[in-house]
């Protein structure tokens, strides 16, 4: 594009209030795709959060697993088989089931994903449940995560402030019975779509938590540890051919894959965020386009005069394309910063991970300038039009 005469921003800057709307405009719509992408980001971290802080090199689920939240248990023999197999050097069962916590506050009872394992065989990478893995070898103990919804109550802010003997309530769902636990520590990992918080128990507190619903032999994600070495694919390719088809194994970026593929596959919130960041670059190309196009008639006669005196469709196509790249810049701008300030209300407000990446500002602003260029080149039919008789 041809910088050296800045006619493209002078017949902007001529309209200023004009120039204003559709700075405006398009900043609305670099918000839009950055909600979008924000949202569409958070929803894929926290559903896969469990998934990026488990211990194990393969998991194991059931055949019938579809997420995390839609639990399905299978045998904890299969779990064992997998001992037999060359490379594997050790497993560690795990359960999860929601319950419901009773807010020791106000005394409402909101749903609580529990997650129950052996504290001999630590599933989780998160350093402050390794530090307490001894205070869940104690009965009826259990972590509560710190980043969990506040419908909780003061739980975590309680224990923080030295209260170290908190215990509350725990119903197994579609139980009036509840089970008391005492809070021996707090953890961090937040909650996501379809989790407000998270509790983790050791394997016979879990048990003791859902006496008549889970049967200790019915586990939920079994974690396979290999031997140095190793090579996971042989060990994968091993295991699925030979285990019974009741369940399946993945390495840990297939389990995480798996998990982003049904929530953006089969479920509302996955389609209404593609469908939402999609119309969002659509209704950018219209608003642009009517920019463009009515700063072109506005400047007909003005064009018409520069073909009189000998400028090519060349040098005024290259006006109208300086012009969509001015735009797009000037209402990236605007739209970056309100971005940054709605991820951090956002994020507060929801304890969702939600926050400002490189790559997402990258994307952004690349669609922005693509939007307004592919804008500039509908407009343009209009301006090959142009016609020196038309200045008399």
């Amino acid at each position: 594009m041809n910088f050296k005469i800045p006619l493209g921003w002078l017949q902007l800057a001529q309209q200023k209030v004009r120039l204003l709307v559709a700075v405006a405009g398009i900043g609305f719509i670099v918000l839009l795709m950055f909600v979008q992408l924000g949202f569409q980001d958070a929803l894929y971290s926290s559903a896969t959060a469990v998934h990026q802080n488990l211990k194990g090199d393969l998991f194991l689920v059931s055949s019938q697993y579809k997420s995390l939240t839609s639990n399905q248990s299978f045998s904890r023999t299969r779990l064992y088989q997998s001992l037999g197999f060359d490379g594997v050097e050790s497993v560690s069962p795990m359960y999860l089931q929601f319950a419901k916590l009773k807010n020791p506050a106000t005394g409402e009872k909101y749903s609580i994903y529990v997650i129950g394992f052996d504290p001999g065989r630590p599933v989780m990478n998160i350093p402050e449940v390794e530090k307490n893995l001894d205070k869940l070898k104690i009965p009826d103990v259990m972590l509560f995560d710190r980043s969990s919804r506040p419908e909780f109550g003061p739980i975590a802010t309680k224990f923080d402030a030295g209260d170290t003997t908190q215990t509350i309530e725990i119903f197994p769902f579609n139980s009036l019975i509840g089970y008391r636990v005492r809070i021996g520590g707090l953890f961090s990992l937040g909650p996501s779509f379809g989790v407000d918080g998270n509790l983790l128990v050791s394997d016979s507190t879990f048990l003791r938590i859902n006496p008549n619903t889970r049967p200790a032999d019915m586990i939920d994600i079994g974690l396979i540890s290999l031997k140095p070495g190793t090579d996971a694919e042989a060990v994968l390719k091993n295991l699925q051919a030979t285990l019974p088809n009741d369940v399946q194994v993945f390495t840990r970026q297939g389990f995480i894959e798996f998990e982003k593929k049904y929530w953006a596959v089969r479920t509302p919130i996955g389609f209404i965020l593609n469908l939402m960041l999609t119309m969002a670059a659509v209704v950018g190309v219209v608003i642009v386009y009517q920019i463009l196009y009515s700063n072109i008639a506005t400047q007909f006669v003005a064009y018409a005069t520069l073909k009189a005196i000998g400028y090519a469709n060349k040098y005024l196509l290259n006006v109208v394309f300086q012009q969509a790249f001015i735009l797009a810049i000037l209402g990236y701008i605007p739209g970056f910063i309100t971005s940054v300030l709605l991820y951090s209300f956002a994020a507060e407000a929801t304890k969702l991970p939600i926050f400002m990446t490189i790559n997402n500002a990258l994307i952004v602003l690349t669609s922005t300038v693509l939007m307004c260029i592919a804008s500039g080149a509908l407009a343009i039919n209009k301006l090959r039009s142009a016609d020196p008789g038309d200045i008399f």
